[in-house]
């Protein structure tokens, strides 16, 4: 289960568990941009969580900025092809229940829409 650290931001599974490969994955996912904001899903904060399973696959947690994103499934399908690039292993994707806000932004993030 994720955690959130002394900021509020959430720190994954695979952090704790993998750094480096949590790492590389997390750089991956840079790659994959909500072209309607023009941001990655990394900087808006969409992975909720990640994390190795015991079975050699990996799984994460990703909500989307709004429940009916047009764009979400092929969001969801570049992470899920970004993920599995980068581990080598088949990777699911959960859908999270959270209503995302731009404070889950990467800090910095938001500078361009003076949000922060």
């Amino acid at each position: 289960m994720a955690q959130t650290n002394a900021n509020s931001k959430v720190v994954w599974q695979a952090e704790t568990d993998a750094p480096e490969k949590a790492a590389a994955v997390k750089e991956a996912l840079r790659e994959v941009i909500d072209p309607e904001l023009g941001l990655n899903i990394i900087e808006l904060g969409l992975v909720r969580d990640l994390a190795f399973q015991e079975d050699g696959s990996t799984w994460m947690k990703m909500i989307l900025t709004t429940p009916f994103c047009p764009y979400g499934p092929a969001l969801l399908e570049q992470a899920r092809n970004k993920v599995t690039q980068v581990t080598e292993t088949p990777t699911k994707i959960e859908m999270g229940t959270e209503l995302w806000d731009p404070s889950m932004m990467e800090e910095g993030a938001g500078a361009d829409w003076g949000l922060f």
